[in-house]
């Protein structure tokens, strides 16, 4: 999807996908399962937890100090999936929704389409970074937390999660909190699942999709440390959600416990492209290097501008105005391409920013 997209001479970095190749374990581990077998799977989402909640307790223990308990986590497909489906169980049209904002475009979509109008929890400049600024949330039903934080690429602290911790006791809120590109945190930052602070009240979100380039498999896992939620969603029909597919638990598994050499490699090059751009970008584009992610937030200082660089350029970026208050001014580039090709990409907009 990602160079389909672009039209003749147009270079894609806009979706979020890497250009590097999958990860061998993966790929040997898929291959291991086509010429094994493709029956149905011996695990059973509804009886013993599956190999794939084992490998997301693994993880979460080994790299973030963090036991989930097995028993409160399930696959989907995506996050987007999960968003969608625990808004509708446990929210009604016209709840309010806190998110930091700018935000994760597909969620902003997903809010607007559910008619879940979003409080804004506005990202603000603070010199060479980015600060939120929390607002009263009274009236909310939801905090939706996105951390890494997509587009700006902040990693939140213990203490600014403490105070959302704080903040969600004091309203009643539930957390719907999405940690994706958690794998993808520049040293010396560090992320810090939000259910280790606040457990009773959070769903947490993950995907090996975006640090192992796995956007296509359709594998997710939701973790409900939330009990009325959890309730919720168990109580439903066994088969109206689905559950991942044999390839995304396969590829997923592999990922969590075989990737992390591959994925060394690749924090390496994207830290390396992180810098370039801070290099190359012409004076009056505002950026501020990522914490995390392997997404650029720019700022060209006028609206409009993704789809001009498309027209002008030959340069596919994600236009900033689909990512919610705050982000008009701005756009969004992926860096998680080869060197040649980021130069080239820089180079168009230096030429026409």
């Amino acid at each position: 999807m990602k160079w389909s997209k672009a039209g003749p001479g147009v270079i894609p970095a806009w979706v979020a996908d890497m250009d590097f190749p999958v990860a061998p374990v993966i790929r040997e581990s898929l291959q291991r399962r086509i010429v094994t077998d493709l029956g149905y799977p011996t695990w059973d989402e509804h009886s013993a937890p599956p190999p794939l909640i084992d490998a997301f307790t693994e993880r979460m223990e080994t790299r973030y100090g963090w036991r989930p308990e097995p028993g409160m986590a399930r696959s989907f497909t995506d996050l987007n999936q999960a968003l969608q489906v625990i808004l509708h169980l446990v929210t009604e049209p016209g709840d309010k929704v806190a998110l930091h904002t700018p935000a994760y475009n597909a969620f902003v979509a997903s809010l607007t389409e559910m008619n879940r109008p979003i409080l804004p929890i506005p990202a603000l400049s603070d010199g060479d970074g980015w600060r939120f600024e929390l607002p009263d949330l009274s009236g909310c039903r939801v905090l939706l937390l996105v951390n890494p934080h997509n587009p700006t690429g902040r990693v939140l602290t213990r203490e600014e999660l403490t105070e959302l911790a704080e903040a969600a006791e004091r309203h009643d809120l539930l957390v719907i909190s999405d940690e994706i590109h958690a794998d993808l945190v520049y040293a010396p930052h560090r992320h810090i699942p939000f259910a280790t602070i606040l457990p009773e009240r959070t769903i947490t979100l993950t995907s090996a999709s975006k640090a192992f380039n796995l956007g296509g498999v359709r594998c997710s896992v939701a973790h409900f440390g939330h009990a009325p939620t959890r309730k919720a969603v168990w109580s439903m029909p066994r088969f109206l959600y689905g559950e991942a597919n044999l390839f995304g638990v396969e590829a997923t598994i592999a990922a969590w416990r075989h990737g992390d050499a591959w994925l060394e490699e690749i924090m390496a090059l994207l830290d390396r492209n992180r810098r370039m751009i801070a290099e190359a970008l012409p004076e009056g584009v505002g950026y501020r290097l990522p914490q995390a992610t392997y997404l650029a937030w720019l700022d060209f200082g006028r609206p409009g501008t993704a789809e001009r660089l498309e027209r002008e350029a030959g340069v596919l970026l994600s236009g900033g105005e689909h990512f919610g208050p705050g982000g008009e001014t701005f756009a969004r580039l992926n860096f998680a391409t080869s060197r040649p090709i980021l130069e080239e990409v820089l180079r168009r907009i230096r030429d026409h920013a």
